[in-house]
């Protein structure tokens, strides 16, 4: 299958969590003898912040400055796939809509944000990335995002066939390794710094932090604001290369998941980290999620906190206890949460749409 995907980023893991996730996915594709082609606008932000600048498998990332000088070879890229996709923050949406839906092979939106787009429609508020006509065109709408979302996206927006397509890890990159002294911790904690996190990462993590000053807590991510609460026994790393994160979790025996507040709200949406962390056999305390079930067994293969008093009970667990979540939790990835699983996800959808 031949696939050409107008996206946000997969060159720069800087504050987003896209490039990371596409990687994996189109690193599967290439392995299994398909092929992809991933636009991407060439700015500075996340230029300044590179940390891909090629694509393996016969698989090709190309930089743009400007769409309109792009056009030709885009409409000729298109012309020969068998699947098109604009993805939700796709700085030129717009016009690669156009250019997808010439197309005569399925045309496909991804929305990696659905409960952002939804929150946003509901408040009124203008969605960059989604046009005047919404999702009514495309033969095929995914979604990171399940559960109610989907219904969502068919009722507002006029998507006519609506797949769940979640987060997933790569076995090759995230896998158990050695810890590394300068990341070691008694809990981390990984992710790009967002207000509505902030409630959940001052009960689950801060408020732990104080209450045990003999314990080591580390944060890795991009965004932190100046007046953050830091206290002496957190530790703060400022960003953490998609190289670097299985050391990062593998460095402490324990690492905490926090999901946005739009996505926790709207439930069924897991973040890549969970399925990273555990891949890396990594144990993972979360926060409470509907949905949350779906993915890893509460109690079995994820530990689950509501408030502080259950985050510091979750760090006074013996080892082998945790030890046991961790095993279950990586044979769970394995099984059903790979890049793999999902790129196999991705073209059974494709072919099964093109079909009808």
């Amino acid at each position: 299958m031949r696939l050409v995907i107008f996206g946000l980023t997969i060159s720069s893991s800087w504050g987003n969590g896209h490039a990371t996730l596409w990687r994996g996915v189109i690193n599967a594709l290439g392995r299994a003898g398909h092929r992809v082609t991933f636009f991407e606008r060439d700015v500075p932000y996340y230029a300044s912040h590179r940390d891909l600048c090629s694509l393996a498998h016969g698989n090709e990332l190309r930089l743009y400055s400007a769409f309109d000088d792009l056009l030709p070879e885009a409409r000729r890229a298109v012309r020969e796939a068998d699947a098109a996709m604009v993805t939700s923050y796709c700085p030129d949406a717009g016009p690669a809509t156009d250019v997808v839906l010439e197309s005569r092979g399925c045309k496909v939106f991804y929305d990696l944000d659905t409960p952002v787009t939804l929150d946003r429609l509901n408040a009124g508020q203008p969605v960059g990335y989604i046009g005047p006509r919404g999702l009514v065109d495309f033969d095929c709408v995914l979604s990171y995002t399940g559960g109610a979302a989907l219904d969502a996206l068919q009722a507002k927006l006029g998507a006519r066939r609506v797949f769940p397509l979640y987060g997933s890890a790569d076995p090759e990159v995230h896998r158990p390794v050695a810890p590394r002294e300068e990341l070691r911790g008694d809990l981390s904690y990984l992710g790009t710094y967002a207000a509505d996190r902030q409630e959940a990462l001052s009960a689950l993590f801060l408020e732990p932090a104080k209450r045990l000053p003999h314990r080591r807590f580390v944060i890795g991510g991009s965004l932190y604001p100046e007046d953050f609460p830091w206290a002496e026994n957190i530790y703060y790393m400022r960003h953490v290369a998609p190289p670097d994160h299985p050391a990062f979790y593998c460095s402490s025996p324990m690492t905490l998941n926090i999901t946005r507040g739009a996505m926790a709200a709207m439930g069924y949406c897991p973040s890549g980290r969970l399925f990273e962390a555990a891949a890396c056999g990594t144990p993972i305390l979360s926060d409470s999620w509907e949905g949350l079930d779906r993915f890893f067994t509460p109690g079995e293969e994820i530990l689950v906190a509501r408030t502080a008093d259950e985050a510091v009970a979750a760090l006074s667990l013996s080892a082998a206890e945790v030890a046991a979540v961790a095993v279950a939790a990586r044979e769970r990835v394995l099984a059903e949460h790979t890049a793999a699983r999902r790129a196999a996800e991705l073209v059974a959808i494709l072919e099964s749409v093109s079909a009808r």
